[in-house]
């Protein structure tokens, strides 16, 4: 839960791939709050206290995926509220003059979205999701010890300097920094 706060304050792009890895653990320990206490929480070491809160955001959090349908796939509102804000914020980027550094990072990743969303069963979601998807996958491959091929790391280092960019951009607007005109 700590975890999860500091990254939402420091880098939003990391806190939602983060977000993603919470909902497949909790998927794995079956959306059962007493098998994550035995095999998630329990690992912590933390007071009495914080373990107490702790089992409660996860306990939240699986009342919110079974509320919303998402014990099995997909991902729960506020993750994807995540992504709905980070795509008006791309959108005003890409639409503005101001901004050619990351128009320049958007149309070298472009090609690898394009090509993922071909690949890919759900066309209709935001690009920036097919990018987040992308991210997310490498990082369960390379947690398997899989290889990554040539062309996905290129890919990957594409997409993410785009959206290394788009999460600076999110907190500078965050704190009032960002001038959008």
């Amino acid at each position: 839960m700590q975890i999860a706060k500091q990254l939402k304050d420091k880098n939003i792009a990391e806190y939602l791939i983060y977000m993603w890895q919470i909902e497949d653990l909790i998927r794995a320990n079956n959306c059962d709050i007493d098998q994550l206490e035995r095999n998630i929480i329990s690992a912590y070491q933390v007071s009495d206290e914080e373990r107490s809160t702790l089992r409660q955001w996860y306990a939240d959090l699986v009342n919110m995926m079974r509320e919303e349908g998402v014990q099995e796939k997909g991902h729960l509102q506020i993750n994807r509220n995540v992504i709905i804000n980070l795509t008006e914020l791309h959108n005003t980027l890409l639409n503005s003059p101001q901004f050619p550094f990351y128009n320049g990072a958007y149309f070298k990743a472009l090609p690898f979205i394009v090509e993922l969303r071909a690949k890919g069963e759900k066309k209709e979601e935001p690009e920036l999701e097919t990018c987040f998807e992308a991210l997310y996958g490498v990082m369960l491959l390379r947690l398997q010890k899989k290889t990554v091929s040539t062309g996905t790391a290129k890919a990957i280092e594409s997409i993410t300097n785009l959206l290394s960019m788009l999460a600076n951009y999110y907190d500078k607007d965050k704190k009032g920094e960002l001038k959008l005109d």
